[in-house]
């Protein structure tokens, strides 16, 4: 019954449930040149600390043994019936059998530990739902795709080849967005050709930000399918604003393929931005967080900015508003270089706001967004303010880091990192502007305030950010437009 961990860097911890005893060993045998060794000490220590367990009869853990091994097995027949569900409700493909076939618990099967959850439910995407029905919706169409590496299947496979390979469609050309169609460039980006299929890439975020009619004339229908991040401040909702204001005015149909929002449906936080502030990196007066998928938001935007687009979107299936990403079953893939983790995507809409100003937000680290720092920051007076406030569901702890790229570059910091402990009671916006009315409070000179604008797009908020009101006064401000845009959304709402 005991369990525990070895890390990479020597550090470990054991804990022994029937003793009552547990050892943590903390070490950097990678410093200085990464060719420590600790094992023998560590070894040293558990040893010493086992001999010292004297007063706990063999009895006692030979019982604690027996039970544990009967709770798992009782277990065992519920595991494997939900393992075969979840995967006979994967959508078919040819030569899958082997995947899809029963699965075999081993005689000797004696996990450390089994938790079960709720049912799964596989979430198919708009490309499932469309490969499924023998894609009638674009049946014999000449189509050109906007898409980029997060384009892709349940199974992984890309968009591209799937429609490439569709024997009653006509793939002729693609569009990327910001970061190219690979997801991997941080500048602008050129037209190009597809290395794979030949077909011409006309990029989406480089001398232009739109399709031209050219490049149009020839297509029958545009097809979308890249995955959003559920947060204002992203561009791929932008491109497709632009997509379709130029597909309405040569009448082309614009199919959305629908994914889902990674941050769910249902919670929707921060400020609206202001109808006269809208750019490329905000597409619509909606708020930061905005708890609709890319199929819900573009019809809302067809809508009330009258684009006139003939707008169709192809659900998903199984998904709920209710649902994070890692709800659905699919499989994470960075929607852009700097958005790495669910995780980073749940502080995105928060922490992203302060990266106008003179504040890192982590960009140059392995962990973007999950730290903010600065030459001019206590990294332990800002920790001791924001965690005296009690702000549910996140912790703060100084640290000093070095990012490699972007503001700051290869300068040392002082800051914090930013720590969920409770996903359901932690709010990215609120938490983003109890940082932002700290640093006004603590750092006014430091502090470049007016950049925050840049990103909050709300000059209201912005004013009583500046003027240093509360955050429970900022957030009682935004609550009337957060109200308004729920009656607004709720037309364009595809799922419960």
């Amino acid at each position: 019954g005991s369990f525990g961990h070895t890390g990479f860097t020597g550090t470990s911890v054991w804990i022994d449930r029937v003793s009552q005893t547990f050892v943590v060993f903390l070490s950097n045998r990678v410093h200085p040149d990464g060719k420590g060794d600790v094992t023998p000490l560590r070894a040293k220590v558990a040893t010493v600390v086992a001999s010292a367990v004297e007063d706990t009869p063999v009895e006692v853990y030979r019982l604690a043994e027996s039970t544990y091994n009967s709770a798992v097995a009782a277990q065992i027949p519920k595991f494997k019936e939900q393992a075969d569900a979840a995967r006979k409700a994967l959508p078919a493909r040819e030569n899958d059998q082997a995947i899809r076939g029963p699965i075999t618990v081993p005689a000797n099967f004696n996990p450390p530990s089994v938790r079960f959850g709720s049912e799964v439910k596989i979430v198919l995407n708009g490309i499932d739902v469309l490969e499924r029905n023998a894609f009638k919706d674009v049946e014999g169409k000449r189509i050109g795709l906007v898409t980029n590496h997060t384009g892709r299947n349940f199974g992984g496979k890309q968009t591209i080849d799937i429609l490439k390979e569709a024997p009653n469609v006509k793939l002729m050309a693609l569009f990327s967005p910001e970061h190219g169609i690979r997801g991997l460039v941080d500048d602008k980006v050129g037209d190009s050709v597809d290395e794979k299929t030949g077909l011409p890439i006309y990029s989406l975020y480089g001398e232009t930000r739109r399709p031209k009619a050219e490049q149009l004339k020839d297509l029958d229908a545009i097809v979308y399918d890249i995955q959003d991040i559920g947060t204002r401040f992203y561009t791929y909702t932008a491109t497709l604003k632009n997509v379709m204001e130029e597909a309405a005015k040569l009448g082309k149909p614009v199919y959305v393929l629908d994914r889902p929002n990674p941050l769910g449906g249902a919670d929707v936080e921060g400020p609206l931005a202001d109808e006269d502030r809208l750019s490329f990196i905000a597409a619509h007066t909606i708020p930061v967080r905005y708890g609709m998928t890319i199929g819900e938001l573009g019809m809302m935007m067809n809508t009330e900015r009258k684009i006139g687009a003939d707008l169709r979107v192809i659900k998903m299936e199984n998904w709920s508003r209710s649902a994070w990403f890692d709800e659905t079953g699919q499989t994470w893939i960075n929607p852009s270089p700097n958005m790495r983790s669910l995780t980073e995507a749940t502080l995105y809409p928060g922490i992203g706001l302060l990266e106008a100003s003179n504040l890192s937000v982590g960009r140059g680290t392995d962990t973007p967004f999950e730290v903010i720092g600065a030459p001019w920051l206590d990294g332990q007076k800002l920790a001791t303010y924001l965690n005296e406030r009690g702000i549910k569901g996140v912790r703060f702890v100084p640290i000093r880091f070095k990012p490699n790229a972007s503001v700051f570059k290869d300068a040392q910091l002082s800051g914090v990192n930013i720590i969920i402990t409770n996903r359901d009671e932690f709010n990215s916006v609120r938490t983003g502007i109890e940082i932002a009315v700290a640093l006004r409070k603590l750092y006014p000179a430091e502090w470049n305030v007016e950049k925050y604008l840049n990103l909050l797009l709300n000059k209201d908020i912005f004013e009583r950010v500046k003027r240093g009101d509360t955050p429970e006064e900022i957030e009682r401000a935004a609550k009337t437009g957060i109200d308004d845009f729920l009656k607004r959304r709720t037309p364009f709402l595809l799922y419960k």
